[in-house]
């Protein structure tokens, strides 16, 4: 019984690890993109 805790504790930490490097990709993709997607926006606001 405590092999399967160990196993499931493991498979936690294994998706935690998969979700914060999802984040950290987001957050660079956010940085790099969001002075272009800011100036699409503003060109689309400005044209309305």
């Amino acid at each position: 019984m405590l092999f399967s805790l160990k196993e499931k504790a493991q498979g936690m930490v294994e998706y935690a690890l998969i979700l914060v490097l999802v984040a950290v990709v987001v957050i660079a993709a956010l940085t790099i993109l969001g002075p272009r997607v800011r100036n699409v926006f503003s060109t689309i606001n400005s044209s309305l």
